[in-house]
């Protein structure tokens, strides 16, 4: 079969008309088109699965004038997306049921909705991929496809991880990053979180021989690559990390993760870290203050109960020569309008390298979603294309829908500054060569 592995590949991340000029900042634009272009790291892990009397083509998708260049010598499609933009995944799907080439839909959001999906294509693949691609593959050839793959409960062994499929992207599209995972899931649950805790039960890791052959592969096809692990929680099995980093060091690759709090309290990792071309980190601090966290950890409240200061955990990664973004959620239940001047204070004091701001939203399939509905707050249900991360969908708890929308969009105008940003990143380097200086020394 000749298959179109076709990623949505615009994340409907931020309405300029709506967000205001504050996210039309250098800053702020420079990461956003970072995680806009990320190539689909699942469509290319299935390719990398199929066998070889298939051939794999793969497509992205950004809107709907893509259509006229969407491939009609295909016999099967497949579709991957997030929720702000699976309209337009349904209308690929649409598209191409409307030229009699079946399709199949997966990822998080059709997962928690496959009822949804099931309406706008042929066959929806629940939970990891790799549990019913094949399955998928063998009815479709057959032109038999069921309408439901896979499960939520279905487990997939990182240990039979195959290499995914590199060669099919367009090495001279100017990908800023290129993806690779190292692990699936996160040890904690947090109550809005949408991300591959809904689809994978427990934290588990890929071999070490693995990932690195999979690097090899990319700095084949990329000589000079930058990385972005797309794991949850990157760091949580330091003994791994600590047999892993040696050989990334030898590969000289550059790359980004996302990690927990815990990271600024191990100089002994940073130090590793700094070493093997680590250039990045995205903690997840939330908010400003560890009251603001009470209960949104739903096992264990383990975000409210950490004790290193966030403010010295920035300071020591970064004086290692890791930038830190910090990401901020704004909305919580336990914050009131304080929290704008805090994170702004926040982001003075600290010089940190960069911040991803989002408000609080309600996705399909997590916690927060059930928790909000229950309690009537939603403001419209099933508004998927909120689900941008800068679009509010619920009432908050301690002020309006507008003084949160208005004091989000103003706080985001002097974060996002391009002075305030370039001299909070000159301080940064100022302290980055003093600490390396005073080690020396």
């Amino acid at each position: 079969m000749q298959i179109a592995m076709i990623a949505i590949s615009a994340t409907g991340s931020v309405h300029p008309e709506r967000a205001g000029p504050g996210f039309q900042q250098a800053a702020f634009a420079s990461r956003n088109q970072a995680i806009d272009s990320l190539p689909s790291l699942a469509l290319l892990t299935l390719a990398g699965m199929t066998p070889p009397e298939h051939t794999c083509r793969y497509i992205e998708v950004r809107s709907e004038h893509d259509f006229e260049e969407l491939p009609r010598d295909v016999e099967l499609v497949c579709l991957s997306s997030y929720s702000a933009q699976i309209h337009l995944a349904y209308a690929v799907a649409r598209h191409y049921r409307e030229l009699g080439i079946p399709t199949v839909i997966g990822g998080p959001h059709v997962s928690c909705l496959p009822e949804e999906a099931a309406t706008h294509c042929d066959a929806v693949a629940i939970g990891e991929g790799e549990t019913c691609w094949h399955a998928i593959l063998e009815d479709a050839a057959a032109k038999s496809l069921k309408q439901f793959y896979g499960s939520l409960n279905a487990t997939f062994d990182m240990r039979n991880a195959v290499m995914p499929a590199y060669e099919l992207l367009d090495h001279d599209n100017g990908y800023a990053r290129i993806t690779l995972e190292t692990s699936r899931g996160c040890p904690h649950r947090c109550e809005f979180c949408a991300s591959s805790v809904l689809l994978a039960q427990k934290y588990k890791q890929k071999p070490i021989d693995k990932v690195l052959a999979e690097v090899d592969r990319i700095k084949e096809c990329w000589p000079r690559p930058f990385l972005e692990l797309a794991d949850d929680n990157t760091f949580v099995n330091r003994k791994y990390w600590m047999k892993l980093l040696p050989e990334l060091k030898k590969r000289k690759v550059r790359w980004f993760a996302e990690a927990d709090i815990r990271l600024g309290n191990d100089p002994e990792l940073l130090d590793m870290l700094a070493e093997s071309g680590c250039k990045e980190v995205l903690i997840g601090f939330e908010s400003t203050s560890p009251g603001h966290l009470d209960g949104l950890e739903l096992r264990a409240d383990w975000k409210s109960k950490q004790r290193l200061d966030p403010r010295e955990a920035v300071t020591t990664i970064q004086k290692h020569g890791i930038m830190v973004v910090g990401c901020f959620v704004f909305g919580l239940d336990s914050q009131d309008t304080d929290i704008f001047d805090d994170v702004y204070k926040f982001v003075c004091d600290t010089h940190i390298y960069d911040v991803q701001m989002t408000l609080l939203t309600p996705f399909p399939g997590t916690p927060l979603y059930d928790r909000l509905q229950r309690e009537g707050r939603l403001l419209k249900e099933n508004a998927w294309e909120r689900c941008t991360l800068f679009d509010i969908n619920f009432m908050p708890k301690n002020m309006s829908v507008e003084t949160l929308t208005e004091a989000f969009a103003n706080l985001a105008v002097r974060v996002f500054d391009d002075e305030f940003t370039a001299a909070r990143r000159r301080e940064l380097r100022r302290q980055i060569v003093a600490f390396r200086r005073s080690r020396r020394g």
